[in-house]
């Protein structure tokens, strides 16, 4: 989903290479959407991207880089780029922050030739009992970092990628201002698909700021919303819109219910919405309330062609925000929601003070709330795998080959408070 607290370059290239898609907040100034679409653009379809040190940096340094990736090692190269060592968080565990990587790293590690097919390159990991290895070029440079479960990975998932066979990265834009603008700096950035973004989709505004930018890239699909209403749907479709995003309410950083009484359940809204779409020819997005792999299937059950994930994501060592510990030493990110006074003064920057102060005054949606990294499954793919391994047996259980089949197989039924708790697992500590 396009929130600041979810939606960044690691995550943008993580997502791709999986094949899904992540959408770029609308408050990103374009100018650094273009460096992450540009970065994204060139990321490796099987290879991740390497934390790189130097010998003489600090092992203090490579313990605030280490939560950035789901890998959790730092790949210390010398001058001409080459791998002379690799660190771990075990390997800084009770070393001086101020101490250099040369003196607790693993040296002259193992590597892996760029472009070793993957299931080539897990039987050499799994042979030589290693969890993960740097990629080199032939000259030797470091070009990135494969684990075992990248490996596996590789050969499960097909990325998401454009004609030029790069990873897919998207971005969204409000519907205030100079929206043609914008979208065409976003377009012209290279951006795979554009989302035209607000709470409250179906209005004029909206309609116009879709109008605006329908003919700026008739190649690159348009994405319009947020609606619960097949007449929301029809509204956007016929101003431009080939794919409409359903949700008011349902998402974990969303207040608009508690706050205005807006919304409607999620399921109900996109059971319409997709009916009204698929009839127009159009696809729907399912926005919100995605907190298992039940949410998905569910989602996709009422006929969405896709499923956004917020803040359920924003726990991940992919998510753009820093890592934290509390006070029982467990980590966790920081999420908001995009109508807070937090992410208000993020997109109003360039107001002054006190029009600044007068927006945050009436905020709408949680400023802060801590998203604590599973211990499980602390990165977006460990999720991936948990929502793709449910997704499928939703779809055995209906007896459907694919998802066109599952939408018309999958019956949903009502039920009370009591057989939803008789459905959830028993907690482990019980």
């Amino acid at each position: 989903a396009n929130m600041t607290a979810v939606s960044g370059r690691r995550m943008a290239e993580t997502i791709a290479r999986r094949g899904g898609i992540a959408i770029l907040p609308q408050d990103i100034p374009a100018d650094v959407v273009a460096d992450v679409v540009e970065w994204v653009k060139t990321r490796d379809l099987v290879v991740d991207t390497a934390i790189t040190l130097g010998p003489a940096d600090t092992v203090g340094e490579a313990l605030a880089l280490l939560p950035k990736r789901a890998h959790g090692a730092v790949v210390v190269i010398d001058g001409a780029g080459v791998p002379v060592g690799v660190v771990t968080e075990a390997d800084c565990a009770g070393a001086d922050r101020f101490a250099q990587l040369s003196t607790v790293m693993s040296a002259d590690p193992v590597t892996l030739p760029a472009g070793t097919p993957p299931e080539r390159a897990f039987g050499l990991l799994h042979e030589g009992r290693r969890r993960l290895a740097p990629v080199v070029a032939p000259s030797g440079e470091c070009t990135g970092i494969l684990t075992r479960t990248g490996a596996l990975r590789a050969t499960l998932y097909s990325p998401a990628t454009d004609a030029a066979g790069r990873l897919r990265v998207g971005a969204a834009v409000g519907v205030n201002g100079d929206v043609a603008a914008k979208a065409k700096l976003l377009l012209d950035a290279g951006v795979d698909i554009l989302v035209v973004d607000t709470a409250h989709g179906h209005q004029e505004k909206m309609l116009s700021a879709l109008r605006a930018v329908r003919g700026l890239a008739p190649s690159v699909p348009v994405v319009a919303g947020n609606v619960v209403t097949a007449s929301g749907v029809a509204d956007l479709v016929a101003a431009g819109a080939d794919i409409v995003k359903v949700g008011v309410g349902p998402g974990a950083m969303c207040t608009t219910r508690m706050m205005t009484g807006v919304g409607r359940p999620q399921f109900t809204a996109v059971l319409e919405c997709a009916t009204e779409a698929s009839a127009l020819g159009a696809h729907v997005w399912a926005d919100g309330g995605v907190r298992h792999p039940r949410d998905v299937a569910l989602g996709l059950a009422a006929g969405a062609s896709c499923v956004m994930i917020g803040s359920w994501f924003a726990g991940t060592y992919e998510s753009p925000g820093d890592t934290f510990r509390d006070p029982e030493g467990r980590l966790y990110k920081e999420s908001f929601g995009m109508a807070s006074a937090r992410a208000v003064r993020l997109r109003s920057a360039a107001d002054s003070a006190y029009e600044r102060a007068r927006k945050e005054l009436f905020e709408e949606g949680i400023s802060s709330a801590r998203m604590y990294l599973d211990v499980a499954r602390p990165g977006v793919e460990d999720l991936l795998d948990m929502i793709v391994a449910g997704v499928r047996s939703a779809c055995t259980y209906a007896g459907a080959r694919d998802l066109p089949s599952f939408a018309e197989r999958a019956v949903v039924g009502v039920q009370s408070a009591s057989g939803y708790t008789e459905g959830m697992p028993v907690p482990t500590s019980w």
